[in-house]
């Protein structure tokens, strides 16, 4: 792939003793106004003259732009690839990584990150814009610009942030905790079942307690696979018996995310659990995952439940929808056996949830 690549001059020295590579993949924040007031593409060779505060690092800023950039509604496992591998190819050149990234999908490709990159011990922070860089409004200028300070923060000579995370409206998230909840406010994403690793005021103050500690001597790696072979399957009043057989004979299914009610609640009736009973038995992986943003699966609290525990049906936990699907596609494109995909999916692996 032809990514084209930019030095972004700053006040730092000739040879600047720290480094930042920001990735554009695409997304609101990386677009502009032309001619005829539509949206398009930014130039950012040309990122000083929409951001000017960003020369004022002492770092040596490097960006590298997808091609053609893109929107994040058509983000596939390949990009997310394609980002671990620029990640990899550079990681020993750069302190920090931020990665530019449209709204709609950026908490399935931070999970899918978080997964993917073994070893990691250095900061990977996804940001974003609600309003276009080229818009007088814009928060892309916060955002990027703490998002940079975040990448690039050490303390005794060693990064405080070790993880992938999203930095939005002035607070650092955990990326696989994290999830979009508005569309028309600038606090687009929340975490709620995960505290805030950091958040940014006067100054940027972090929660050392919930910040993931790296192995010493970790080295990174990649496992890039994902099995596409998912789906989600929501629950809701009224859901019809003829739906959802005809949901569980999709050819080559292999795992599906259902989305419950509460603390796991599900359809208490026979046809249903024998639905999920045949799927099961057929080698279809059943991962059960609340609809509530800060909802807990709980197998067995209520009657409603008990016979999901007694058939099969996996317990997500706390765990979010993006991180269960992301996590289901990327063991089962990794591990060899479902005994191994089953045992790795309940557990944390990446601190996407509490045991």
């Amino acid at each position: 792939m032809n990514y084209k690549i930019v030095n972004i001059r700053t006040t730092a020295e000739s040879d600047p003793q720290d480094s930042i590579l920001i990735i554009y993949t695409g997304g609101t924040v990386g677009m502009v106004f032309d001619e005829d007031a539509s949206l398009a593409p930014f130039n950012f060779s040309k990122v000083l003259e929409k951001i000017p505060e960003i020369s004022q690092f002492k770092l040596k800023i490097t960006v590298i732009s997808f091609p053609v950039p893109i929107d994040s509604s058509n983000i596939t496992p390949k990009n997310w690839g394609d980002l671990a591998y620029i990640i990899y190819e550079n990681y020993s050149q750069y302190d920090g990584f931020v990665i530019l990234h449209g709204t709609d999908t950026m908490a399935y490709t931070a999970s899918a990150l978080s997964f993917m990159l073994e070893g990691l011990k250095k900061p990977i922070i996804f940001t974003g814009a609600q309003i276009p860089v080229g818009h007088i409004r814009s928060d892309a200028r916060e955002n990027l610009i703490t998002a940079i300070e975040i990448a690039s923060t050490k303390e005794n000579g060693e990064p405080v942030i070790n993880e992938v995370c999203i930095y939005f409206n002035f607070v650092l998230l955990r990326g696989n905790r994290s999830q979009k909840v508005r569309s028309s406010t600038f606090a687009a994403f929340e975490s709620h079942k995960y505290p805030a690793l950091a958040e940014s005021g006067i100054f940027i103050e972090y929660n050392h307690a919930s910040l993931n500690k790296p192995k010493a001597g970790a080295k990174l790696t990649i496992k890039n696979m994902f099995d596409p072979h998912v789906a989600i399957l929501k629950l809701f009043p009224g859901l019809q018996k003829e739906v959802v057989e005809s949901f569980f004979s999709i050819p080559d299914l292999k795992g599906v995310v259902l989305e419950t009610y509460g603390s796991g609640n599900t359809i208490n009736a026979d046809w249903f659990i024998q639905c999920l009973q045949n799927a099961i038995e057929r080698g279809i992986i059943i991962f059960n995952v609340s609809q509530c943003a800060g909802g807990e699966v709980i197998q067995g609290r209520y009657e409603t439940s008990k016979k999901l525990d007694q058939i099969g049906v996996l317990s997500g936990g706390d765990i979010t929808t993006e991180a269960a699907v992301t996590k289901l596609m990327f063991l089962l494109g990794t591990e060899k056996s479902m005994k191994k995909v089953k045992q790795k999916l309940v557990v944390p692996l990446k601190g996407e949830m509490d045991f």
